[in-house]
């Protein structure tokens, strides 16, 4: 087993401080485990949180959710896989995911003492899935329940972490999996996906794809919004801010050039005023063999390797991994966030030194933010 990438070491929790938690594994040279990352947007720094316990040497978590809820990460089910040599041409050979199983377990981090605890099991397995926090609860539904399954579920469950417990929801009027899940004006919405709706026998499965289930916590109802998303790709990512939903693109392109808010009277999504970037920075380096002084010029060639983002007050921060290499040089992988301020009248985007890595991380899960407070 290789080792893991080697972080700055932790700095200590403020006691007003916002924490970006996300989780990787490792593609190249040698497949690791999923382990958690902290970004903390005070200095621009990364530290190294845990592993994500349970998971077997050699396999990797992946469709599950990661929420954060008070002081706490939760890690919520998702799919073991193990890499296996898969042999593309006769020159060449890739690893791919073999899926073992569809898991309930339901995984507890604690920020504050650093420690890991198992809660109660989801009453239905799934990945791929709606997840979101509400009133102190989390909310799932949708996703797939069986390995290598072509079809999603319709299921919905709540936790309440002060009785360790998951409670059932009335179905959704639709099979879903690879929803976006986002809580929006007290409501929890599912969007997008892969989805079927029992139409008639004649007729029985119509796609789906562009809608959006919502659901009323105080009436426990359903309600189906068509063409939210508008688009038969699943969205990668919605976030809410400001009592505003934003998006950045899809599930094959995670970066559409621009940031898009949800308008909900025209019901469509609309460019963000300043957001427009033909794309995200790539990374720079730092060369000092010259006589003039340090000069850092971008790589010659970058491929943006994953994207998550992260809403926190005004701003929305812009995760990113690229690989990439400079004329004449051997490839390397970075990480660099992006921070598009929504503050003044004039929004504005900035970017931040980027982090050289060792080996090539892959994104297991959209990041999570944690509010400490005094």
């Amino acid at each position: 087993m290789g080792s893991l990438p080697s972080p700055p070491r932790r700095p200590g929790l403020a006691r007003h401080e916002h924490l970006v938690y996300v989780s990787f594994c490792l593609r190249k040279p040698t497949p690791i485990s999923n382990w958690i990352e902290c970004y903390h947007p005070s200095n621009n720094s990364w530290s190294h949180v845990s592993l994500i316990p349970g998971v077997p040497e050699r396999q990797v978590l992946k469709g599950f959710a990661m929420v954060s809820l008070q002081d706490s990460v939760y890690i919520i089910g998702g799919r073991r896989c193990y890499k296996e040599m898969a042999h593309v041409s006769d020159e060449l050979a890739e690893l791919i995911d073999v899926e073992i199983e569809v898991v309930s377990t339901v995984m507890r981090y604690d920020v504050r003492t650093g420690s890991w605890s198992e809660c109660a099991q989801l009453g239905t397995p799934r990945s791929d899935f709606a997840c979101t926090v509400h009133g102190n609860r989390i909310y799932v539904a949708g996703g797939q329940s069986a390995p290598s399954s072509a079809r999603g579920v319709s299921s919905a469950e709540v936790y309440d972490p002060n009785l360790d417990v998951w409670a059932p929801l009335p179905d959704m009027g639709t099979l879903r999996y690879k929803c976006a899940g986002v809580t929006w004006n007290d409501r929890i919405y599912v969007v997008g996906g892969f989805v079927e709706k029992l139409d008639s026998p004649a007729s029985p499965y119509t796609i789906e794809r562009s809608s959006a289930e919502v659901f009323d916590p105080e009436t426990g109802r359903w309600e189906m919004l068509a063409n939210m998303w508008r688009l038969d790709i699943p969205p990668n990512q919605i976030v809410s801010l400001g009592g505003r939903l934003f998006s950045s693109g899809d599930c094959l392109k995670s970066w559409k050039g621009q940031i898009e808010a949800y308008d909900p009277k025209l019901q469509m999504w609309t460019d963000v005023r300043g957001s427009h970037l033909h794309r995200l920075s790539c990374p720079t380096t730092t060369n000092t063999s010259n006589n003039v002084g340090n000069s850092s010029r971008a790589w010659a060639s970058s491929q943006q390797l994953y994207l998550t983002m992260a809403p926190i007050e005004s701003h929305l921060y812009f995760l990113a991994g690229y690989r990439g290499a400079e004329e004449g040089e051997a490839p390397r992988t970075a990480s660099m966030v992006h921070v598009f301020d929504m503050s003044g009248n004039s929004p504005t985007w900035r970017s931040m030194e980027p982090a050289e890595e060792e080996g090539e991380k892959q994104l297991c899960a959209h990041c999570c933010v944690v509010r400490l407070l005094a």
